[in-house]
């Protein structure tokens, strides 16, 4: 598996060509923030345990895989538990997924803004039940889609 993470998506792609035979090629991105929003995350992305790199407003990383089943995981600092999204990636095709913040982080930032650290527990308390219980969702995106949001954003870190 290779990662990467920086600069034009476009200008990325070119330079490295399509995915080897036999493999495939994921793409994580997270849109520029709009306006005022807190829904953002700051998520350090992994794809079957291996480190993509840190996905945040405005930036992308990508790893080519080989074929078959994966598991994009996402976890950010102090935020506990884990965004999960399997896939099975076919041979030669690229995968495009926007990370954004999950209903449960939403939730969560508007408990601490309103109520401090009462707030982050009494919000750890009602979103414990969460189907997601991490600080992001993994999205799919078809690619023209996915190059229309890249065109905007760099590489992550």
């Amino acid at each position: 598996m290779t990662a990467k993470v920086g600069t034009d998506y476009v200008a990325v792609s070119q330079k490295v060509g399509p995915p080897k035979p036999g493999q495939s090629r994921v793409v994580v991105l997270q849109k520029k923030r709009d306006g005022l929003s807190l829904a953002l995350c700051a998520c350090d992305v992994k794809v079957d345990g291996s480190p993509m790199g840190k996905v945040m407003v405005g930036t992308y990383a990508y790893s080519d895989l080989p074929a078959g089943p994966h598991q994009l995981v996402a976890t950010e600092a102090l935020f506990p538990g884990e965004s999960k999204r399997d896939f099975t990636a076919a041979p030669g095709r690229t995968y495009f997924f926007l990370v954004r913040s999950s209903p449960r982080r939403d939730a969560m930032t508007g408990m601490s803004i309103l109520g401090g650290l009462p707030g982050v527990a009494v919000g750890l308390v009602a979103t414990s039940g969460d189907t997601n219980s991490g600080p992001g969702e993994f999205i799919p995106l078809d690619e023209p889609a996915a190059r229309t949001l890249l065109a905007e954003l760099q590489l992550a870190d």
